[in-house]
């Protein structure tokens, strides 16, 4: 039986970044205050957003716009300190572990694929995608699950306008909520870990909530754990010292 069930946002926590989108920006010059101004206004919703910034980036790109080129922009993309030994302290001591991000999802995957099972891959609700268990696992599934946004690429490569979206930036809690009934475990049991607003649906769906390196004063507020220092082990500390085993 599971130990419990931790989710981890990703911009900002697992990645040493504001934003895997803002990492691709900068490196292209671009800026989408534009969008991000007329969502905050409510002018356009979170898949139009999406769809609004891979064009953005396709502007730039023109005819390279492909899966392999956005791929490529995000390969070093920093990751927060000691991501890996976090998770895999957690993963050893019975934890089931889920990315639950509105970021891209290469850099999502890049995580995953740190933490093979010795399972075959096969295609699941959160799962890591075909070509990178193939790629960088020998076939292996993840033993983490993994719900991002981001693009879809077709069998060429080419990446349509219509976008990823798999979570609601606003709604995470939602996605929480499944897997506690999924994977039967109970609210005192689970851990939600962000840094913005838009994690606060994550808190009010766990039992354990940490703020780390948080930017809002509210979801510090309404956190349990305040984790100031950028180290992950400090997260994987906290879980492990207030969920005990059964």
């Amino acid at each position: 039986m599971s130990r419990g069930l931790v989710c981890f946002d990703m911009d900002g926590v697992l990645v040493d970044h504001l934003s895997t989108w803002e990492w691709v920006y900068n490196k292209l010059g671009l800026s989408n205050h534009e969008a991000y101004a007329a969502f905050q206004a409510g002018e356009i919703n979170e898949w139009e957003w999406i769809k609004y910034d891979l064009e953005l980036i396709r502007g730039s790109l023109g005819p390279g716009m492909n899966d392999a080129a956005l791929v490529a922009l995000l390969e070093d993309c920093p990751l927060m300190l000691n991501w890996r030994q976090s998770i895999q302290c957690l993963l050893d001591a019975g934890f089931e572990v889920a990315i639950i991000s509105g970021g891209m999802q290469p850099v999502a995957r890049r995580i995953a694929a740190a933490f093979p099972s010795s399972r075959p891959w096969r295609q699941r609700w959160g799962g890591l995608d075909r070509a990178t268990a193939m790629s960088d696992l020998d076939g292996a599934d993840s033993r983490i699950r993994v719900f991002t946004n981001g693009w879809l690429p077709d069998a060429a490569g080419s990446t349509p306008p219509v976008g990823r979206y798999q979570v609601q930036m606003i709604a995470k809690g939602a996605l929480v909520e499944i897997l506690q009934r999924r994977l039967g475990i109970a609210v005192d049991r689970t851990t939600a870990i962000g840094d913005s607003r838009q994690d606060a649906s994550m808190f009010s769906a766990a039992g354990l909530s940490i703020a780390f390196n948080a930017r809002h004063g509210e979801l510090i507020a309404a956190a349990d754990v305040h984790v100031l220092e950028k180290d992950l082990m400090l997260v994987s500390e906290a879980i492990l010292d207030k969920i005990p085993r059964e």
